[in-house]
C-alpha cells in the first residue's frame, strides 16, 4: 500500500510536470501565431520562396496542438493513478511511447539533414535580398518585421547592408537603416561598411549555435521525464491487476 502511494504521488509529479511543459508550448504556439512580427513573417515578402520553408509559418499550430495534447496527456495519466484505472493507464503509455518514438526520429531526422536546412536558407538569401530592396521602407509590415528582427539579434538585412542598396528607404533618404552602424544617427554606405554588422542569417545561426547545449538539455530532460512516466504508468497498471 505504502509502494502504491509512493508511485501515485510520483505519477503526480511527472504527469504534473507534463501538463505545465504542455500549457508552456500551448502558449508559445498562441504567441507565435498571433505575432505578426516573429522571425517567420519574412516569408509572407518572399516570392517564390520554397514549399518545404513556408511550412515554418505553420510551427505556431504544431505547438498548439504539442501543447494540448500535452496537456491532455498530463491530465488522463493523473486521473488514471488516482482512479487505478488500468484502460486509463495503458492508454496513457501508449500514447507517451508513441510521443518518445517520434521525438528519437524527429531528433535523428534533424541530426541527418541539419546541413540541408542551412543549405535552404541559403539558397533564398537571393530572393529575401530583393524582397528588402523592393519593399523596405515602402510596405510597412515589412519594415516594422525587419526593424523589429535587426534591433533583436543586433544584425543587419538578411546578408548584410548592402541587401538595403536600391530600397524605396535607400533612395529617400540615401541612408542605410541606423541598426546597420549600430547607432540611432545616420548611417552613410561607409559607415554601414565600417561598422561590419553581421546579416540576420548569421546572428540567427549564432542564436542557434550559443542556445544548442540548452535546448539539448532540455530535450533530455523531457525524454527523461516521459520515461519515468511511462515506468510509473506500467507498475501502476500492473498493481491495479491485482
Amino acid at each position: 500500500m505504502c509502494c502504491s502511494g509512493l508511485l501515485k504521488i510520483l505519477m503526480f509529479i511527472v504527469n504534473g510536470a507534463i501538463f505545465l511543459v504542455g500549457a508552456g508550448l500551448l502558449g508559445m504556439g498562441v504567441w507565435v501565431t498571433l505575432d505578426s512580427d516573429s522571425m517567420l513573417g519574412f516569408l509572407d515578402h518572399i516570392e517564390d520562396a520554397p514549399a518545404e520553408l513556408k511550412q515554418l509559418a505553420n510551427v505556431g499550430y504544431l505547438l498548439i496542438g504539442l501543447g494540448i495534447g500535452l496537456a491532455f496527456i498530463g491530465f488522463l495519466g493523473c486521473c488514471g493513478a488516482m482512479k487505478e484505472s488500468r484502460c486509463m493507464l495503458l492508454t496513457f503509455f501508449i500514447i507517451v511511447l508513441i510521443i518518445f518514438l517520434a521525438e528519437v526520429a524527429g531528433a535523428v531526422v534533424l541530426f541527418v539533414f541539419q546541413p540541408l536546412v542551412e543549405e535552404l536558407l541559403r539558397d533564398i538569401e537571393v530572393k529575401v535580398a530583393d524582397s528588402i530592396e523592393k519593399t523596405y521602407g515602402e510596405d510597412e509590415a515589412l519594415t516594422t518585421f525587419w526593424n523589429t528582427t535587426m534591433v533583436e539579434l543586433k544584425c543587419c538585412g538578411y546578408s548584410n547592408y548592402t541587401d538595403f542598396t536600391g530600397s524605396p528607404y535607400f533612395n529617400t533618404f540615401g541612408l542605410y537603416p541606423p541598426e546597420c552602424c549600430n547607432t540611432t544617427a545616420a548611417c552613410s554606405s561607409v559607415d554601414a561598411h565600417s561598422a561590419d554588422i553581421p546579416g540576420c542569417f548569421e546572428a540567427l545561426v549564432t542564436l542557434i549555435e550559443d542556445n544548442a547545449g540548452l535546448v539539448g538539455g532540455v530535450a533530455l530532460g523531457i525524454c527523461a521525464v516521459e520515461v519515468l512516466a511511462m515506468i510509473f504508468a506500467i507498475v501502476l497498471y500492473k498493481k491495479a491487476g491485482k
